[in-house]
């Protein structure tokens, strides 16, 4: 066996069993963003109807590791970090590569799916470094979130989902498109902007269930 082999079984020793559902979620979101590029390359709406149905999945698999390890006590910075970065694949990522290949393609569109993206980012970092001072005293729970949590945009995904089963995207898809300058927009994204926007707010409190 080679030298290292024991370092990397020893890092799976320190994942706890909700942790693996955190990489399920993470799972999730890769897989969305690989079926939307199938998409665009053969146009089967099959492949995008199935990519959208990975987020309520990785929705699934990232409220059950929260309640796992809440009820076995196993709450880690690991945990918390592998948390971050599967939401910013499954809620930010996923839904910005499908709009991108349901037809949010101008260079407006691609702005406002950045600016989505890198409001997602923010809003978990942020909240991985206040944790400890929002969460209460005797539970250690934190009590609310500030601004709205990223899995919230499953909702975004629901819509394109909509869309695509009526077969509106791409040409077709809802709002047209608009002409501004050098670039075309598509009215679409600005539910993007509002998303990544009331994320980073810091004066929207929604209680944490």
């Amino acid at each position: 066996m080679p030298p290292s082999a024991p370092r990397h079984f020893s890092m799976v020793r320190e994942f706890h069993l909700a942790d693996f559902f955190t990489l399920g979620n993470a799972a999730c979101g890769v897989g969305a963003i690989l079926l939307a590029m199938l998409y665009l390359a053969s146009g089967e709406r099959s492949y995008f109807m199935t990519a959208a149905a990975l987020a309520p999945a990785a929705f699934i698999f990232d409220v059950l590791d929260g309640r796992i390890a809440r009820a076995r006590h196993q709450h880690s910075a690991l945990g918390r970090e592998l948390d971050s970065l599967s939401d910013v694949i499954s809620f930010g990522m996923a839904p910005a590569a499908l709009a991108f290949a349901a037809g949010l393609q101008g260079g407006w569109d691609a702005a406002a799916l950045i600016y989505f993206v890198c409001c997602g980012v923010s809003r978990l970092a942020r909240y991985n470094v206040t944790a400890e001072q929002m969460a209460g005293d005797d539970s250690g729970k934190v009590k609310y979130f500030e601004g709205t949590p990223i899995p919230t945009s499953v909702v975004l995904t629901g819509v394109l989902a909509w869309a695509a089963w009526q077969g509106d995207i791409g040409e077709r898809i809802w709002g047209g498109v608009v002409d501004l300058g050098p670039w075309d927009f598509h009215p679409l994204a600005l539910l993007f902007i509002a998303s990544g926007s009331l994320m980073i707010s810091k004066t929207l409190r929604i209680p944490k269930l």
